[in-house]
């Protein structure tokens, strides 16, 4: 009965979805079964990954699990990390001890590729009901699903992350990120909680290119995986907010219907596109900074 009821809903709002199945995401869709469902499959696939097929070292677990079972109510999480292979999430999350990979209160949001995530509409709901949120590459930080996340982190939710945009499996240092983890911390009423996370050996356990230059069809065992996890990043935004206004108040800027993005609110100024650039840029270098340290720290470890 649940089957045919999913199979009619895909059917019926995949027509006119607006944002891709939305309704599969809510927590009280089917009375949470398909998402209970998910997620504790996906979690014990994470586990059995990380802690069965390899050896899964995580540093500073607590620092995360505190944040996520116990941080303030209403503060958001927001939890960002290199992108080293495209089962990153949910994998890393397995070598956590507790039920963080399977509980679906706890389990965090996380913004995936439309393009791989979401290529039909079985696709689409699994990754839904999964708590995954759809990110048109290249669709800019104000597109749809943008605000969705925006709304997920307003309820004071967890969120996942990769700020760098892409997969990358090279040793080297992080590379400039992406604007849109930095446009959702202004864009919050409330400042997020920050936390950097890094990992390394994912290369190996699903590494981009490994017969006939494809991904292979399942992830490889006997490797060393390990997470680190640093320490909450600092942001003083209603400084950062000055700072950009001042920094931008010299430059010409394009008229309202110029203009490509809305005028931000945050910390009781009006930021236009011009000055917007400037606070993402100083956001985005901060966490690019703690994740290069993290980075480093995690070569050592």
């Amino acid at each position: 009965m649940i089957c045919r009821k999913v199979l009619l809903f895909v059917c019926l709002e995949e027509a006119s979805m607006g944002r891709i199945m939305e309704w599969a995401a809510r927590s009280n869709h089917l009375g949470g079964v398909p998402r209970k469902a998910v997620i504790t499959a996906v979690g014990a696939f994470a586990r059995a990954v990380a802690n069965l097929c390899n050896k899964t070292t995580v540093h500073s677990a607590d620092t995360l699990m505190t944040l996520v079972r116990s941080r303030p109510p209403g503060v958001p999480l927001i939890t960002v990390s290199n992108h080293m292979s495209t089962l990153d999430d949910p994998v890393m999350w397995g070598g956590f001890k507790g039920l963080l990979s399977l509980d679906p209160e706890l389990a965090r949001w996380v913004l995936a590729a439309e393009d791989i995530c979401f290529k039909n509409p079985v696709f689409s709901y699994i990754f839904r009901t999964g708590k995954c949120i759809p990110i048109t590459r290249g669709g800019g930080i104000y597109q749809e699903h943008m605000s969705e996340a925006l709304e997920r982190l307003k309820d004071g939710s967890w969120l996942h992350t990769f700020p760098e945009g892409k997969v990358f499996q090279e040793d080297v240092p992080i590379r400039r990120l992406k604007w849109g983890t930095a446009s959702l911390i202004a864009r919050c009423p409330v400042t997020p909680i920050v936390l950097p996370i890094i990992h390394r050996g994912f290369d190996e356990m699903m590494p981009e290119k490994y017969i006939y230059g494809r991904r292979p069809p399942l992830p490889l065992w006997n490797k060393n995986l390990k997470v680190v996890v640093g320490e909450p990043i600092e942001f003083d935004v209603p400084m950062m907010v000055e700072t950009a206004v001042s920094a931008s108040s010299g430059h010409v800027t394009a008229s309202l219907q110029e203009a490509k993005w809305p005028v931000l609110s945050s910390a009781g100024r009006k930021l236009d596109e011009t000055a917007q650039r400037y606070l993402y840029t100083a956001l985005s270098e901060k966490i690019q900074s703690s994740l290069e340290t993290l980075r480093l720290l995690a070569k050592r470890l």
